[in-house]
Parts: structure tokens; sequence; C-alpha cells
């Protein structure tokens, strides 16, 4: 083995290849085959791919999977406190150990073929899923879907959720180019769902064009409020049925949550024994850090969350007006350079009192002055300040705040983390996967 430890396999991973992000499926897919692997996995497989709802919809999927007894595997990115999250089974982060002994076996196919951090990643999923002998896997799409190394890899029910403007520079500068890259983790003649009810035509053409069913929102399937605590969802071959709402803060989340039970209805029809029961208890029992995640400190809350797009920031607002606050809301606020802070900012800046911009570590990091620069001189705001680090930013927001106040943390998974690795509800976690 070349390394003993998975701190060292990753850093040595992050080097590896000449780029960070290097799309397409030749690499990956001739070392997954020396591996003696099949892109059609030895278990039911369904592909989660969109720009936003993607954490929360596998989160759905694989709760009610579980629910209903399946032996399920999630490989969902980034992680927020552990690498070990991205690869899990029945919710249980895979150990090191595990991780290692698959790089391993990857390092060993792969001869001088160059690898990503992700691409070594995705392969370690199907790997450690394949070795373990799941029932089913849960796989979310790290960046589009046509060239993600997910891709490699046949789903039995695709997934698409809801489409805005991301990674523009990769996968182009409009919702149909955009909607184009996801479509392809469609296969032939295998369903996709669509969460969104008027998706871009680019991802109905190539769903056409492999003449793969569309069970599209609004059409496939309804669904509608009933009670604070309540909502219907029915088919178009299924009666109308009563359900929790998910145990996920939000109201679009119903949106994520219907697109999650037709697909479970799907793979019923494929064999699987998904009753109703299992769907009441899975959205009932879900959970997913940093969406909305809040947390009482005395007087005040923290409310972390991942959002660092458009339509991200939309959602965002409605929850921080929905929820009565008697007092200030601060943000901390660091991203990404491929992220547009400008469109995220002007959503929200009605609801913020005070702007923390910190910057992040990293090629790929913005620093503060240039968050500043792009959302609040130009429009002669002066509600802001500009802090090295998000944990500088964050006890500079802690030190304005009163009681009824709440302090907004978002912006990327990198500034949800860390502030996640001061908070004292976090610190079991950080012990057990340091052990």
């Amino acid at each position: 083995m070349r390394f003993s430890t998975l701190p060292q396999w990753l850093e040595w991973q992050e080097k590896l290849h000449f780029t960070e992000i290097d799309p397409g499926l030749a690499r990956i897919g001739q070392v997954w085959e020396k591996m003696q692997g099949q892109t059609h996995l030895p278990f039911k497989v369904v592909t989660i791919a969109g720009t936003n709802g993607k954490g929360s919809s596998v989160a759905m999927t694989s709760s009610i999977l579980m629910a209903a007894g399946y032996r399920t595997g999630t490989y969902t990115s980034p992680h927020l406190l552990a690498y070990n999250e991205r690869i899990a089974i029945n919710g249980t982060p895979c150990s090191d150990e595990q991780i290692c002994a698959s790089f391993a076996r990857i390092d060993q196919a792969r001869g001088d073929i160059s690898l990503t951090y992700f691409e070594f990643a995705t392969l370690a999923a199907a790997d450690i899923f394949r070795q373990q002998e799941i029932d089913i896997a849960v796989l979310e799409v790290g960046m589009g879907g046509r060239l993600d190394a997910v891709n490699l890899f046949d789903a039995d029910v695709a997934l698409i959720t809801p489409i805005g403007l991301d990674h523009t520079a990769w996968l182009g500068d409009t919702r149909e180019k955009i909607a184009y890259e996801k479509a392809g983790i469609i296969r032939a003649q295998t369903p996709v769902v669509c969460s969104e009810s008027e998706p871009p035509h680019t991802l109905i053409d190539y769903a056409n064009s492999l003449e793969a069913p569309i069970y599209k929102a609004g059409m496939a399937y309804r669904y509608s409020p009933l009670t604070a605590d309540t909502w219907s969802w029915q088919s178009t071959d299924k009666e109308a049925m009563v359900l929790p709402y998910p145990a996920l803060v939000g109201d679009y989340q119903l949106q994520n949550a219907a697109a999650v039970i037709q697909v479970c209805y799907l793979l019923r029809e494929q064999g699987m024994l998904i009753d109703d029961s299992a769907i009441s208890d899975g959205l009932k029992n879900v959970v997913l850090a940093g969406r909305f995640q809040e947390i009482r400190h005395e007087d005040i809350t923290i409310i972390l969350d991942v959002t660092h797009n458009q339509q991200g920031a939309e959602n965002l607002q409605r929850l921080l007006s929905e929820r009565n606050s008697t007092g200030n809301t601060y943000a901390v606020l660091a991203m990404l350079k491929d992220k547009d802070c400008q469109a995220v900012t002007q959503i929200l800046q009605k609801d913020i009192a005070h702007w923390f911009f910190a910057g992040l570590d990293g090629s790929r990091g913005m620093d503060a002055q240039s968050i500043a620069a792009k959302t609040m001189q130009d429009a002669g705001q002066e509600n802001f300040s500009c802090h090295t680090t998000v944990i500088e930013a964050y006890e500079q927001a802690l030190l304005h705040v009163q009681a009824g106040d709440r302090v907004l943390v978002f912006g990327s998974f990198h500034t949800v983390e860390a502030v996640m690795r001061v908070l004292p509800e976090f610190q079991n976690r950080l012990t057990s996967t340091a052990e």
C-alpha cells in the first residue's frame, strides 16, 4: 500500500492530476475496467443530478430505502467535517481502513493513468459498495452529469433536480446548456424523474432521443400541502396519499420529496419492496447537516446553510422571512471564486443587518475584499466588514449580536465546516472521526 493513513492518501491525490477538474470518462473508465468492473453495477443505482436539492434528494431517497430494509450506499460530495461522509452505508460513513484499502486497489489498477481527487473518490465508492454487497446505491453527481465521473455507472432510475446557473465556465451560461449536461445521466429506455414542472427543452429532447420515459412534476405526479404537518402526493396510477412533511426545513423540500417518492415508485415497479409506511418513516427521520440547520445558543440562533448560488439564495431568503425573528440577522459569508456572490447578496440584502465577509483558503477561494468589491462598494453599501478567515468573521459577528438576533453562516461547504468545527454540538463528531 502506497500510504498507511487516509490524510496521506488525500494529500497525494490532490496533487496527482495536473488539474483539479478534468471532465471525461475515458481515464476513470479504463481504471474501472482494469478492476474488473462493469458500468452496470451488481446492485440497483439511483443517480441524482441537478443544481439545487441534490443533497436533500439523496438524503430522503436513502432514508426511505433504509426504512424499507435495504442495505443502502450513498455517495455524496463535498463533505462537511470528514472525508468519510462521502461514502456511507446505511447512514454510517465508511472507515478510514475501508477507504484506504480501496484506494490501494485503485492505485494498483491504474498503472500510469492519472486520476483526479474526485475520480478516486467515485471509484472508491463503487468498489466499496461492491465489496460490501449493498442492495442499492444513491449516487450524487459532482458537477454537470454527462462528463462527471459518477456517470461512468448506469442508473436504473435517474433524478434531475431544479436546474439553475452554476459552474457556468464548465457547463454553459444558460439553463438549456446546463440541462443538456445534466441529462447525460439518462440511459436508453430507462426512467428519468424531473422535479421541475418545466425543465429546459434540451433535457426533454435528450430523454426523448433515448426513448427514456419522463416522469415530470405536475404531469406524472402532483403534490400539494394540506395542513401544517401534512401534504398529499399522487401520480397518474396512484391515488392521493397523505404524508408527513420531510424533516428538512423549507417548503421547497416538498418539491424534492415529491420527486423522490416518484423515484421510489419506479423502483417498486422494478421489483423493490417499498411500502407507503417506509416512505412516511423515511421522510420523518431524514437528517442532513448544513441545510438551514438552526442551532440555539442561549438567546441567539446560529443558522448554517451551504447555499452558494442564486436559486439557493432565493430559497434561503424565503426561509428567513418565514421564521419569526424579533432581532437582526447578521451574515457570515465566504464563497469560492466561481460563484456569483453578487446575485446571492442582492437577494438577501434586505434581510441582513450587517455582512461579515471572509476569505477561503486554497486556489479556488475568494478573499473578503473581492466579495466586498463585487457586492457592496459599487452599490454604495456600508453595512459590511472584511475578515481574513471565516472564524474571525464569525467571532466578530458574535460580538454584535443581542438577544433575539440570528447569525447566518453560508456561502460554501467550507464556510459551514469552519464554524461547525468550533461549535460544541459537533465536537462528538469531530472526536469520532479523529479516532
